[in-house]
């Protein structure tokens, strides 16, 4: 980093209360560090780290009026790492923790620093839950301005779903809300379109009443067994109450009771379970499960909903490298799942002794998410969704940076003709231009958001994100 570089933020605002950090130092180091450390040589030449929206629109109007790009950090899970980007100036939100619920009015409010873990442990104290992803260090506010698909979306829907309204501050620093009522553009962008539009400091949510005991946890089977019982959920799964969301996770054996040491690290299917439904029903709905062929292991009984939305936190650690693709899938058929378990089969050895590979499927085709919401009632996708597609890659050594980063590209591309245009942001790496032009759906979405990018932030001053900047 040159010297012009470290000095070049050198008049930032002396109003702004929260830390400002440079390069150096155990304070800036701490702030670096995200969930994606694929781009770890990255150093931005300055964190503001706000503690206020105030501080919020100071950082904004100085970027605004000094011609800075902002890159934005709130959870920093965003699985492109591109929040920390070299000599870049970083408005850093993850201070922001207020949480409020009006348990009588189903309803709450939170600050665009809270983890959906501080989400869960605030409106579970009545019984309540704001639909949201499965990993309890997963920030909310990345999460649900990309869509937010989580263990509850058949049940009530994605995140945007039950989203009220934003608190925004402007890309010329100016405060707003948005709402079905108050900016409703801006409101329906903002549902699924990322962070292009404006810096959100806050998020009223529509909550649901849940209650705090849930069944869960996961079936484990062998290799061998990995295409049958995955055509076996495939059928089964259309017939299931909106209640259950089971996962397929094709990946390397976890420590698990039951299963002997030896599995540890070797291919696996995983069924990875929640149910919320009544307990009187749970024993019928969850047999079925252990029926697809002659588990290993079959770990599903009683939980909280705090322990249940944070059990995949040990395979989704802060600080590895990671590289992502994903999407909805067109068809899950039996040769889909045929190239899915042949590509799983040659997945780079784990060099440590968590799962490094997985690819994840998740049936959407049934339940709020698909049937309760309009495609076009918010910038994020579900049309014509019945099944959908993730693999990640996580590793260390960056000498094994090409070796699963291939491998990624070849599962996706062994699945590619099973694949959708339309899909979900979140859960993969830019694929560039021409694949965000149809990851929205319609092309009149993909035009709406252009629109929406246009109007309120012209001169793309929040670029380092999946980019809605027009085309030359």
């Amino acid at each position: 980093m040159t010297a012009e570089n470290l000095s070049r933020f050198d008049d930032f605002p002396p109003q702004f209360r929260g830390p400002v950090l440079r390069p150096g130092g155990a304070a800036y180091s701490q702030a670096r560090r995200i969930y994606n450390m694929r781009r770890a040589e990255d150093q931005p030449s300055l964190i503001a780290r706000c503690v206020n929206e105030n501080d919020v629109v100071l950082a904004v109007r100085y970027a605004a009026e000094k011609g800075f790009p902002v890159a934005l950090r709130s959870g920093g899970h965003g699985v492109d790492g591109t929040s920390m980007p070299h000599d870049q100036l970083v408005i850093d939100l993850s201070l922001l923790k207020s949480s409020t619920v009006d348990a009588r009015g189903r309803k709450m409010r939170v600050g665009s620093g809270i983890l959906l873990g501080e989400l869960d442990a605030a409106s579970q104290q009545h019984g309540l839950v704001v639909p949201a992803g499965t990993v309890s260090t997963t920030g909310v506010a990345g999460l649900t301005l990309g869509g937010g698909i989580g263990y509850n979306m058949r049940r009530f829907g994605a995140s945007v779903d039950s989203l009220l309204s934003c608190d925004v501050v402007t890309t010329t620093g100016r405060q707003v809300r948005a709402s079905e009522t108050e900016n409703p553009d801006l409101f329906w962008a903002l549902r699924g379109g990322g962070g292009n539009f404006g810096v959100v400091t806050s998020f009223e949510f529509r909550a649901h009443l849940l209650g705090t005991n849930v069944m869960s946890g996961v079936v484990a089977y062998p290799a061998e067994q990995a295409a049958d019982v995955l055509q076996k959920l495939r059928e089964h799964s259309p017939r299931t109450p909106r209640e259950l969301t089971v996962i397929g996770a094709l990946t390397q054996c976890p420590p698990l009771p039951t299963v002997a040491p030896e599995n540890y690290g070797q291919p696996m299917l995983l069924l990875v379970v929640v149910y919320t439904g009544s307990a009187k029903d749970a024993e019928a709905v969850l047999a079925p499960l252990s029926r697809f062929g002659t588990p290993l292991a079959s770990l599903v009984g009683p939980s909280t909903w705090v322990q249940t939305n944070s059990m995949l936190d040990v395979i989704a650690p802060y600080g590895r490298r990671v590289y992502t693709r994903g999407g909805y899938m067109r068809t899950f058929s039996d040769d889909a799942i045929a190239r899915a378990v042949s590509q799983w089969l040659c997945a780079p050895p784990p060099a440590t002794p968590g799962p490094c590979t997985v690819q994840n499927f998740w049936f959407m085709g049934a339940g709020a998410i698909h049937d309760d919401f309009a495609e076009d009632s918010a910038a994020f996708s579900r049309e014509g969704v019945d099944w959908f597609w993730e693999c990640v890659s996580q590793w260390d050594d960056p000498a094994s940076d090409a070796q699963f980063e291939a491998w990624t590209i070849a599962s996706h591309d062994a699945l590619r003709p099973s694949m959708r245009a339309n899909g979900y942001v979140n859960l993969t790496s830019d694929q560039g231009p021409e694949w965000l032009r149809g990851v929205y759906g319609s092309p009149a979405k993909y035009q709406r958001l252009l629109e929406a990018k246009e109007k309120w932030d012209p001169n793309n001053l929040l670029r380092f994100n999946k980019n809605f900047k027009r085309q030359s």
